[in-house]
């Protein structure tokens, strides 16, 4: 038998061959913020990260509603996940977000849903945030803002967003019940 090495085969060592680092720096626009999310919750099913938090008044321009979006948020949700979400109001995301609403329905028992109804929108959070990186939206309008990830805005945001926990309530249920 020959000692020869074969080649590496893409994907061999279990990585998704697909998969790049996520930007770091500024971005700008609707679609690239939406790209963004799209990318960092393919990102979170590949890596497996632990703890995500979603931040944003209305999550109206989030791309929640692609199949894309939720094929990811399904491949993430395994045990030993968790996820925060926090709105000043779930009415757009219960009302234009389906896929999510039933993934959501789903996969409760890991998806705390907490509003905060006292913080204006226009100052309202509106951060992707992760252990390994974090997205923050400044301007609302044209949908700019920083990524990355490093410590200092991870330590920052989260400092933010745990504030914003403190003083928000249990929303969006997962289910209603009726007689």
């Amino acid at each position: 038998m020959n000692n020869e090495q074969l080649p590496a085969t893409p994907g061999a060592s279990g990585e998704d061959p697909r998969a790049k680092p996520l930007p770091s720096g500024r971005f700008a626009g609707r679609e690239e913020f939406a790209k963004l999310i799209r990318d960092a919750l393919q990102t979170a099913a590949t890596e497996g990260w632990r703890e995500i938090i979603l931040s944003d008044a209305t999550f109206e321009d989030w791309p929640l509603r692609e199949r894309v979006v939720v094929e990811s948020l399904q491949a993430w949700s395994k045990t030993g996940r968790r996820m925060t979400l926090l709105a000043k109001s779930f009415d757009v995301v219960m009302r234009s977000q389906p896929r999510f609403v039933a993934w959501r329905r789903t996969w409760s028992h890991i998806i705390e849903c907490r509003a905060c109804r006292t913080v204006d929108a226009l100052d309202f959070p509106s951060v992707l945030w992760s252990g390994s990186w974090v997205l923050q939206r400044l301007e609302l309008q044209h949908s700019t803002g920083f990524c990355g990830a490093e410590p200092e805005r991870r330590l920052r945001l989260r400092e933010l967003l745990d504030e914003r926990l403190r003083v928000s309530t249990p929303a969006f249920a997962a289910s209603t019940l009726g007689l």
